[in-house]
């Protein structure tokens, strides 16, 4: 199957041809650098993304806090993790990094601003 891409690694948008065999990349074709080649690879073999949402706060200058994925999670597993992220509810304080929901498909879910009580 081939199948193609646009890199999103650099302002240039690379489109990456790829010739894929069982869910393997067996050649690329359209890369300028060595990024279109690793994104594409990793979009075929192992898909991860960031998972960025707001939770509930109680008691703060706010009704929400965003949170996010310390590090990238397999594809196939966004929505558990936003099942757990929309489960939770927080008391004001909240720090900037504080660890929101711990240890989620081998990442933290963290804050990525602060809230202060009111």
């Amino acid at each position: 199957m081939e199948k193609t891409y646009t890199c999103i690694n650099c302002p240039l948008g690379c489109q990456v041809k790829a010739v894929i065999s069982e869910g393997k990349v067996i050649s690329l074709s359209g890369n300028t650098c060595e990024k279109g080649e690793k994104y594409v690879v990793k979009e075929v073999e192992r898909p991860s993304r960031l998972v960025t949402s707001t939770v509930k706060v109680i008691g703060g200058r706010g009704p929400l806090v965003s949170v996010r994925t310390r590090e990238e999670i397999p594809k196939e597993h966004i929505f558990d993790v936003m099942d757990e992220i929309n489960k939770v509810v927080l008391k004001a304080p909240v720090g900037l990094g504080d660890v929101i929901i711990k240890d989620i498909f081998g990442t933290d879910v963290i804050s990525t601003c602060e809230m202060e009580e009111k």
